[in-house]
């Protein structure tokens, strides 16, 4: 097999594509712009991963308040309706569909829109998780809270909510990992992103084994990042000697 990786250094057909990513004599490499769709490939992973925790930490709790039968319907509502549509699907309502219903959303840049479908389907996986951990506790541990005259909001968030996290760690570093390759259905709706470029550039040299091989390179090094940062965070805030109750848990 005959393999050249002088490709990443040849001049980009089609120059539009990247956009501030010149090289010295102001032309773009093929390899200027997979680092630059690497850029926008770590971006929607990232804010649709921030998303994700916030409402996933929002709907999970909701499933799980006393005496709620409104709110936690709602989350179960919303858990059933994100986690069963396919993410691509989603990513073309919130493209072509919610525009088209509401006309203030045509102004919204396709990478918000995008974001949002991301966000919302992986929020319905965490939320899921979320309900999972607060559940696996020791009764005692809302009864605790309660005792010390604590609100409801006050028990989640001093009692519940931080030992939830520490049991959620492992699938959440699962969940962080899966939004960045998720992140590749994004080609779809034309974002520039590191799968986008993997086809459009094999399109334009021919040496498909060598962009797809650089493509996946990238991919790995970004979630293995992601696993080391996850494994360090989980490591810094284990209990030591702290034990999910069995048959004693629920809430």
């Amino acid at each position: 097999m005959n393999w050249d990786w002088q490709v990443f250094c040849q001049d980009n057909l089609d120059q539009q594509v990247v956009q501030g990513c010149f090289g010295k004599d102001g032309s773009v490499t093929y390899l200027d712009w997979m680092m630059s769709a690497w850029g926008w490939t770590i971006s929607v992973s990232l804010v649709s991963l921030a998303l994700a925790l916030a409402l996933g930490f929002l709907v999970g709790t909701l499933r799980t308040l006393p005496n709620s039968r409104f709110w936690v319907r709602a989350g179960n509502a919303w858990v059933e309706l994100f986690r069963n549509i396919p993410l691509l699907v989603q990513i073309f309502l919130w493209y072509h569909v919610i525009p088209s219903l509401f006309p203030v959303m045509r102004s919204v840049s396709g990478f918000v829109l995008v974001v949002c479908a991301l966000g919302v389907f992986t929020s319905a996986r965490i939320a899921e998780q979320v309900r999972a951990g607060i559940e696996a506790l020791p009764r005692g541990q809302r009864y605790a809270g309660m005792a010390l005259g604590f609100t409801t909001f006050q028990y989640y968030r001093y009692v519940l909510l931080p030992l939830a996290f520490r049991i959620i760690i492992p699938p959440l570093t699962s969940e962080s990992m899966n939004i960045v390759k998720n992140s590749s259905v994004a080609f779809a709706v034309s974002i520039a992103e590191l799968t986008m470029f993997a086809m459009q550039a094999q399109e334009e040299t021919s040496r498909g084994i060598e962009i797809y091989l650089g493509v996946t390179a990238l991919y790995i090094v970004t979630a293995f990042g992601i696993n080391r940062v996850m494994a360090f965070i989980e490591n810094r805030v284990r209990i030591p000697g702290f034990i999910v109750g069995g048959a004693q848990g629920g809430h």
